[in-house]
């Protein structure tokens, strides 16, 4: 048990150091097997035969998808669209912001990648509206949450692997979640604004809004009609989340080069060169967690840290509130998807001992780290809003905290709590023993 609590702290202190997230889990994984006197000619043969898996196949084309959605135009048309629903309200354009950080979310499949592409549209708008910078960067930030918990997610991929689940009701127990977090984060803004100096649209005859509302979404179509694609192909059997994905990057390939014309061949190539890289090291951040989890098991250290865990209390109540704690920390500094691989090879389980439905913790995963990415002091998603908004954190902190702590806590404990806000839908398909 030493073992692990200096193999984490380890890793913690190079993160947060700088060492790229990769390279910490590979010196991680090196004290272990020094540390535990493993070989390592058992180690990465299984490792590599880990992840040579199809499912993660399915990684490097979300992240194309939504590389390709936001340089050909797609964001844009998504965030029109919903604006002509909700954009003539006071508050309104706040409220879009968060709807469209959920819809683009449901097609990139990341937090980072919603922040980045609708971020960098929407602010501008908001501020010529008379948002405050501030509270704009604040409020996008918090939003792109969403991009991990409406389906599909590219951290519910990852875990799904990890504890050999259905990735669909992996998908199905975060959008409870995700929909309530919609909805306390548009009562917050709606709140927050009221006092604010905002420019509002004149009101315009209905018939002119009808209007504006189908061009908008005519423009938006092909963009709407997406995520449909997705996830309709697969909750309805006819592809496995890897087709699926594959049939997504043909088609807002197809949709941003021709039907659009908003991007060229070398923006494409240019995604894809992105995509790439970021997979690649995504690659070899799992290799490399992919050894630690075999010395740990081998190790028998997971079950230890739950019986540690289990010796804190008797109670469920005070186990998951220290699980949360613990998830907490993970997502203040790592990313989703590591934080996520972390997380899951640690604690699964624990939940399987105190009877936590693996769906139900797919939920409480998601939504702890979602918060722990936005939660100071480290919060990776937090700071990357600021460098596109080019808002300094100690302006837009304030506002941030509100959204946490108003918003976001009352999801966790709601989703903690209340099982079935994760279970109904997955249970719907029939996904729940």
């Amino acid at each position: 048990m030493i073992e692990l609590l200096i193999g984490l702290s380890l890793l913690i202190v190079l993160i947060i150091c700088g060492v790229p997230v990769a390279m910490s889990f590979g010196a991680m994984a090196l004290y272990f097997i020094i540390s535990f006197d493993v070989s390592s000619a058992m180690l990465v043969p299984t490792a590599f035969s880990q992840i040579k898996s199809v499912v993660l196949l399915s990684i490097p084309f979300f992240i194309l998808i939504g590389n390709l959605m936001s340089s050909g135009g797609l964001a844009a048309r998504l965030i029109a669209f919903v604006n002509s629903i909700a954009g003539y309200w006071r508050g309104g354009l706040g409220a879009v912001a968060v709807i469209a950080c959920a819809l683009f979310g449901s097609i990139a499949g990341s937090c980072s990648a919603a922040l980045a592409a609708i971020g960098s549209i929407i602010v501008p708008q908001m501020e010529k509206s008379g948002y405050p910078r501030n509270y704009s960067t604040a409020l996008v930030a918090c939003s792109s949450v969403l991009g991990q918990l409406i389906p599909p997610s590219i951290a519910g991929i990852m875990y799904a692997m990890l504890t050999y689940q259905s990735i669909p009701g992996c998908w199905l127990a975060t959008v409870g979640p995700g929909i309530l977090t919609i909805i306390i984060f548009c009562i917050i803004n709606f709140v927050l604004t009221r006092k604010m100096k905002l420019i509002v649209p004149p009101p315009i005859p209905a018939g002119e809004r009808v209007i504006e509302f189908a061009i908008s979404t005519k423009k938006a179509s092909l963009a709407l009609l997406l995520p449909v694609l997705l996830l309709g192909s697969i909750y309805g059997g006819f592809a496995t989340p890897t087709e699926a994905a594959c049939l997504g990057v043909i088609y807002v390939m197809f949709v941003s080069r021709y039907a659009h014309r908003e991007t060229t061949w070398g923006g494409v190539g240019q995604g894809v060169i992105k995509a790439a890289s970021t997979t690649g090291s995504l690659v070899i951040m799992l290799f490399f967690i992919m050894i630690n989890t075999r010395i740990l098991v081998f190790e028998q250290l997971p079950q230890e840290m739950a019986q540690a865990i289990l010796e804190i209390s008797d109670n469920k109540i005070i186990i998951l509130l220290a699980v949360n704690l613990f998830l907490l920390v993970i997502g203040m500094i790592m990313d989703d998807i590591s934080g996520t691989v972390l997380a899951a090879s640690l604690l699964f389980p624990v939940m399987q001992e105190i009877g936590v439905h693996p769906l139900h913790f797919a939920a409480i995963l998601g939504v702890n780290l979602g918060m722990g990415n936005v939660t100071p002091p480290t919060a990776p998603i937090l700071y990357m809003a600021g460098h596109i908004t080019g808002c300094r954190v100690s302006e837009y902190l304030r506002y941030a905290l509100i959204f946490i702590f108003f918003g976001l806590v009352p999801v966790i404990i709601a989703t903690t709590y209340f099982p079935g806000l994760s279970l109904f839908l997955p249970g719907l398909f029939g996904m729940v023993n």
